[in-house]
């Protein structure tokens, strides 16, 4: 059995986690630590302690309005994405715990082509 990280939850909701196939389960904020939990399979569970996140990105449409993910990058073992029922409640749950200058939103798709364009006409 796993046992949580955490001494106090914050939050509890439905989500979704994207590390090969989708797996869906509970997604726990607490004090310590941000943690997923499968609910078919208790092996498959994603614990990460508040200190070993680099940053957050959120992918974030119409202005603010819809955020249909995000990503937790932590400092040794890669990227991690994530939604949930309320991805802006998560958020703000999450902010309590790490520091707003350590979440971005990402580009969006012609500020990413235009980058790209950048680069490519900046090497020659």
């Amino acid at each position: 059995m796993i046992t949580s990280l955490n001494t106090k939850v914050d939050l509890t909701i439905k989500g979704v986690s994207y590390i090969n196939v989708p797996s869906y389960g509970n997604i726990m904020i607490g004090n310590k630590s941000f943690e997923f939990y499968n609910e078919r399979n208790v092996k498959d569970n994603i614990q990460i302690p508040w200190g070993e996140i680099s940053h957050i990105v959120a992918s974030v449409k119409f202005n603010g309005k819809w955020i249909p993910r995000f990503i937790i990058v932590t400092r040794k073992n890669g990227m991690f994405t994530f939604s949930s029922r309320n991805n802006r409640l998560l958020l703000r749950e999450i902010s309590k715990y790490v520091d707003k200058d350590h979440m971005f939103r990402s580009l969006g798709f012609f500020k990413s082509v235009i980058s790209g364009f950048k680069k490519v006409f900046k090497k020659k």
